[in-house]
């Protein structure tokens, strides 16, 4: 075979081979699929705060930490590290470096055996979302594969977060977030030098550098990477040397575990490796929950190691939950303390209190300067009896809701109606209680009733927003929308009880006239209360024992409310002013008040036969339209039955103008909603709330009112 024909056909055979490799290269690479890019990973479960910050993670499956972390959320010092240790060229290749390849082998031909990998992080990131087991050249070649891939389809950063998301750290820890928790208890976007240089080091040989296991292996692994990357210059030797200097954690750390009780509610509706976001406060529950942890530590020395305790932080512009601690301790079995306190059900002693006088004060029999007797009374069988078995004899109706004494409260409770109580407290969203087939009484004043500790702060907050109260929202995605109000009582009579609050003389620990709160004490000494407000929060606190037995010496001023003042005093801004009187407050002495308002006497409860005072017109919730004169509304007639005279007419608690004898009018101000009470010379009193509307109004005669007044003789002022 002549010399041209043998070096054809050697081009043949070559190209054959060439092209047959090429295919079998092609076919190869075909078979293995495409490119996985990470969108399937498995993370960690996490709960955060209302500002993004972790407050409590859970485990992924297989019982691994790996939480989600972004280039931005890493300290840039670990990425000058990274790139200086493992690929300093991974922002100019395309995923290999042949450079790389190159060095590693020329080392395994001189030396026999593998002295580098030549892996760029895109290769160990294509490794880690591919991983397999043992190092050979086909596991070798399916990296560069993958990692050429991953850079067609993903950008530099991206492929960076990945590797923040994969990099084994030891044990069940993936990541570099997952890590910086662990091992030194923060976030990566603040690590110290030696701190970074660690975490460069780890996932070279996770297990066998484990800080946890071994802190001089750690700490050796430590100094290589800082020793290379002083070489860099880009920091000084005194740096460099001070990072040595750091130490090296010799254990691991919990995860974080703020607002635990919540977070279980959350997650139990978020799909597995999901966010949940909540509008809790990571700085003030971490402060509420070591209060309470203290707190409790020091209230078991006194009244027993079961005793427990709960506090929630609502923000009343919003009704949004700040700090939401269920129990002391999350892990403590003794004190069932995976148990959500804060939903438990429970007798609200004297905590309601506020709310039987402020329907009094919006009904307009009483005044908080109104005197009213605390004397021993009976109701049928129903003795109550006040707290320390004594009596005070007369006093204003705000000492008695400061003292909190139980026999006014029922007398003004037995006026307004239990039942009216239950149901406006009720509709402002409080689910009570009570036995099966019972209708509410009395006894609800005093505790008769149960109710949970996030719905009594609700109605607290009820009181600080001047009388509407909003549903309590813990989930950050349903804040943004507008909750509609419910409402408790009118702006007039939550002012009047915000304020009477607020002169409570409080605790030892706390400060006067800056809190408006209650305390309460429920029978047998089950449980401790104290609910107060300030303009801008609203704080509950409940003490007792998980399983609802009794605890000697439980009382709520002594228990509850020096945690209440010491959780305010934890906030991370001072107490906000109460809002501002509206329109209607009467600020006056008893001996200026209406003679109706001076003393309140108990309508008839002692069986007096006389009709009771009743308003024919105009009807409760009526709407009326106005006519003006003049610019100026017209007065609008009233019709009354069975009182006594004298009469007092009052307008959202304003008394009003003097009437000519044998006519009774009120004036209004304008549009809007008003309640009109009338009271008569004996006490009693009725109201009615009505809706004024602008437009023609049918004229109504002051004949026209005593003729519709008949046969029932019409009560004058």
């Amino acid at each position: 075979m002549s010399v041209t024909k043998r070096a054809r056909f050697a081009f043949a055979a070559g190209a054959l081979v060439c092209l047959t490799a090429i295919g079998s290269a092609g076919w190869w690479i075909g078979s293995l699929g495409p490119a996985p890019l990470g969108g399937d990973i498995d993370f960690s479960t996490r709960v955060l705060d209302r500002d993004g910050r972790l407050l409590r993670a859970y485990a992924a499956s297989e019982g691994r930490w790996r939480l989600p972390a972004r280039v931005a959320d890493v300290d840039p010092r670990f990425f000058a590290m990274l790139f200086a240790y493992e690929d300093k060229r991974f922002r100019a290749h395309p995923g290999v470096d042949a450079l790389a390849l190159a060095r590693a082998a020329g080392q395994f031909i001189t030396r026999g055996r593998i002295q580098s990998g030549g892996s760029t992080l895109t290769m160990q990131v294509a490794r880690l979302l591919e991983p397999r087991s043992g190092r050979s050249l086909t596991a070798k070649l399916r990296q560069i594969v993958r990692a050429i891939e991953l850079e067609r389809a993903l950008s530099k950063d991206e492929i960076l977060s990945l590797y923040l998301d994969l990099a084994p750290y030891g044990g069940n820890i993936e990541g570099i977030r997952a890590a910086s928790l662990a091992y030194f208890g923060k976030e990566p976007r603040r690590l110290s030098l030696g701190e970074a240089a660690l975490l460069v080091a780890l996932p070279q040989s996770p297990e066998g550098r484990r800080p946890d296991r071994s802190v001089a292996a750690a700490r050796a692994a430590r100094d290589r990477v800082l020793d290379r990357f002083a070489a860099s210059g880009i920091v000084p030797a005194d740096e460099i040397a001070l990072a040595k200097s750091e130490a090296v954690p010799a254990g691991r750390r919990p995860m974080p575990m703020l607002a635990p009780h919540a977070a279980d509610r959350a997650v139990a509706d978020a799909a597995p490796g999901r966010e949940a976001r909540l509008t809790i406060d990571a700085d003030m529950q971490k402060n509420l929950e070591e209060l309470a942890r203290e707190r409790a530590r020091t209230l078991a020395l006194t009244l027993g190691p079961d005793i427990s305790l709960a506090m929630l932080v609502v923000d009343n512009a919003t009704g949004e939950m700040r700090a939401h601690v269920g129990s002391p301790d999350y892990f403590d079995a003794r004190r069932a303390g995976q148990v959500d306190l804060t939903q438990a059900l429970r007798s609200p002693g004297s905590t309601l209190k506020p709310f039987i006088y402020g329907l009094g004060f919006e009904d307009g029999f009483i005044h908080p300067e109104t005197l009213i007797d605390d004397r021993p009374t009976r109701y049928g069988a129903y003795k109550p009896q006040n707290f320390d078995f004594t009596f005070q004899g007369t006093v204003t109706v705000r000492r008695a809701l400061q003292l909190s004494l139980n026999l006014p409260a029922l007398a003004v409770l037995d006026q307004v109606g239990a039942s009216r109580l239950a149901a406006r407290l009720t509709q402002a969203g409080a689910a009570l209680v009570l036995p099966e087939g019972e209708a509410p009484g009395l006894a609800i004043g005093l505790g008769g009733v149960g109710i949970r500790l996030a719905d009594l702060t609700m109605l607290y907050s009820g009181i600080a927003r001047l009388g509407t109260a909003l549903p309590l929202t813990e989930r950050a995605e349903l804040a943004g929308h507008k909750a509609e109000a419910s409402r408790l009582m009118d702006p007039v009579a939550a002012w009047y009880v915000s304020h009477v609050l607020i002169g409570t003389p409080p605790p030892e620990n706390g400060v006067p006239g800056r809190v408006a709160f209650k305390t309460g004490t429920s029978y047998g000494y089950r449980d401790a209360w104290s609910i107060g407000f300030d303009g801008r929060y609203t704080i509950g606190v409940w003490v007792g024992r998980p399983d609802g037995a009794p605890v000697p010496g439980l009382v709520g001023r002594m228990a509850a409310a020096p945690i209440l003042f010491d959780a305010f005093a934890r906030l991370p801004t001072p107490p906000a002013a109460l809002p501002r009187a509206p329109s209607g407050v009467l600020l006056t002495t008893s001996a200026k008040l209406p003679p109706p308002l001076r003393h309140f006497q108990p309508g008839d409860r002692v069986g007096e036969a006389q009709a009771k005072l009743h308003i024919l017109f105009p009807p409760d919730g009526a709407r009326l339209d106005l006519r003006a004169a003049d610019d100026k509304p017209a007065p609008v007639p009233l019709k009354v039955t069975g009182a006594v005279a004298p009469l007092t007419v009052l307008v959202n608690g304003v008394p009003a103008s003097a009437q000519p004898r044998g006519t009774l009018f009120f004036q209004p101000q304008g549009p809007g909603f008003a309640r009109v009470t009338v009271i008569d010379g004996s006490g009693a009193a009725d109201s009615v709330m009505v809706r004024l509307d602008d437009g023609a109004a049918a004229t109504v005669s002051p004949a026209s009112v005593r003729q519709s007044c008949s046969p029932a003789p019409c009560a004058r002022p």
